[in-house]
């Protein structure tokens, strides 16, 4: 696809950038979720990275913390997937559940869990 093709040209332009850091300069890198799985890790490995990001790139939380689960070593960084469910007529406390379990799911495909990344969400509450 051309989102992988330009996925894998970033890739290869990023690690010609790296390669030019002295070995005190750090970098945060803040990517839309990859095609391919891991597709980052060369990155992740490169001691002037300290983290890699993923943004959620218009995919639905579920979605997002599925392929977010696939990507060893990247951590979430959503804003519009993490929002996901938020209603202005939701009480004080459904918000927080919402918030809560968003943060909880979110959390979980971070550490590469996708079973607890779907669970925990039901109708946005």
């Amino acid at each position: 696809s051309d989102k992988e093709a330009c996925e894998r040209l970033l890739l290869d332009l990023l690690l010609e950038g790296l390669a030019q850091l002295a070995p005190e300069d750090w970098v945060v890198f803040k990517l839309t979720l990859p095609t391919q799985p891991d597709l980052y890790l060369p990155l992740m490995q490169h001691p002037c990275t300290l983290r890699v990001l993923a943004l959620s790139g218009g995919y639905a939380r579920e979605e997002a913390c599925k392929l977010l689960a696939q990507n060893t070593g990247m951590i979430a960084s959503f804003s519009r997937a993490f929002t996901e469910g938020l209603q202005d007529e939701q009480s004080e406390k459904d918000f927080s559940k919402t918030v809560d379990a968003s943060c909880e799911v979110i959390f979980q495909a971070s550490r590469g869990h996708a079973a607890s990344a779907s669970s925990g969400l039901h109708g946005g509450a």
